[in-house]
């Protein structure tokens, strides 16, 4: 048997602003943006050369899941970017204003530093040290 993840439900308070920031700060690619309805759309996003798993757009449809925007996995750091050069990307997300919450660190397992996306969810910036390059997809 062979299976994976596809996509990662984050849910959104707007479509429209969520994909400029995934795009224009992030240089995610969109890859899909359908009308399903009057109020739902079927929108995935990808990091550049991300190949098996991307983010799937979910817009908040009542009040008990637009008190998860944000906070998906309960404040701790619920996404993981991978890189092949922290450093260019780092300078970029600073000079694109993304906030970072903990500086970057060297770690055994590689360079690593907290940022949080336009609704605070916290991500991972994450080059993987030289013993850990299996880890990031080619």
């Amino acid at each position: 048997m062979k299976q994976k993840i596809a996509h990662i439900a984050l849910v959104v308070r707007d479509y429209d602003e969520a994909i400029t920031f995934y795009t224009q700060k992030l240089d995610f690619v969109l890859l899909e943006d359908t009308q399903l309805s009057e109020e739902k759309r079927w929108v995935l996003l990808a990091p550049p050369g991300a190949k098996d798993c991307c983010l799937l757009l979910a817009k908040a449809a009542n009040e008990e899941q637009r008190q998860s925007i944000g906070n998906q996995s309960g404040g701790r750091v619920f996404l993981f970017l991978f890189t092949d050069d922290f450093w260019r990307d780092y300078h970029k997300m600073v000079n694109r204003k993304i906030n970072f919450l903990r500086p970057p660190k060297e770690e055994e397992y590689g360079k690593v530093a907290v940022f949080e996306d336009l609704y605070g969810n916290k991500w991972d910036l994450l080059e993987p040290s030289r013993i850990n390059k299996g880890v990031l997809p080619k």
